[in-house]
């Protein structure tokens, strides 16, 4: 399949670079530095900057499919509605139906579902972040796309056990991390299952 891959240097677009390349997926990347990334195991590298029309258009062009991992690396500087401002247009004039977004858990309504110390966090220093996540969540939602969105609970690192809870809403008493490894083999594995086509789907560990 032909994938284009947006945050491949971060937390879990970097595991999401790994397995697709291992799947034997034809993986593109948009990235500002290509220095930042491998590439001797054959990824296609468009270098520049995600928040670009023309860039963005350069790279979606003859993809089936997007996975975007796009995280702000600081909490001051929110970019995922920038981002999706630019990605949504691109598919749609490139003809890609697919998307599959990394969220955040927290986002929107996950939120009802968080501890009050969470939910103090989020708001206290997450907030201006999570609005505009909120924002891009639900223009991806309007949109005509075959779209998930993935709202992972606090990640952390660690190997993929594939031991992990997928819900529409968190289970009272569920584990509050995931590791990244985790969500991104969830989200590889949405490449070829319709199970959470066109919703929400929140993750998390089985061990609480």
């Amino acid at each position: 399949m032909k994938i284009l891959l947006l945050g491949a240097t971060g937390g879990v677009g970097s595991h999401l670079l790994r397995t697709t390349l291992a799947a034997g997926h034809d993986v593109r990347v948009l990235v500002r530095d290509a220095t930042a990334l491998d590439t001797s195991d054959g990824v296609d590298v468009v270098v520049g900057d995600a928040t670009t029309a023309s860039h963005m258009a350069e790279a979606v062009d003859g993809r089936d499919v997007v996975l975007n991992a796009v995280g702000s690396r600081n909490f001051r500087v929110p970019v995922e509605l920038e981002v999706g401002r630019v990605l949504l247009p691109a598919m749609d004039a490139a003809g890609v139906e697919r998307l599959i977004v990394c969220s955040a858990f927290g986002v929107g309504d996950s939120e009802r579902d968080a501890g009050p110390l969470q939910k103090m966090f989020f708001h206290s220093v997450l907030g201006r972040v999570y609005a505009a996540k909120e924002v891009a969540d639900a223009e991806v939602r309007a949109s005509d796309l075959d779209w998930t969105l993935v709202y992972p609970t606090r990640l952390v690192d660690g190997p993929a056990t594939g031991d992990i809870v997928v819900a529409e809403r968190l289970p009272a008493g569920a584990s509050t991390k995931v590791s990244r490894a985790d969500v991104a083999r969830f989200m590889l594995a949405q490449l070829g299952d319709g199970t959470w086509s066109r919703r929400t789907a929140v993750v998390t560990g089985a061990d609480s």
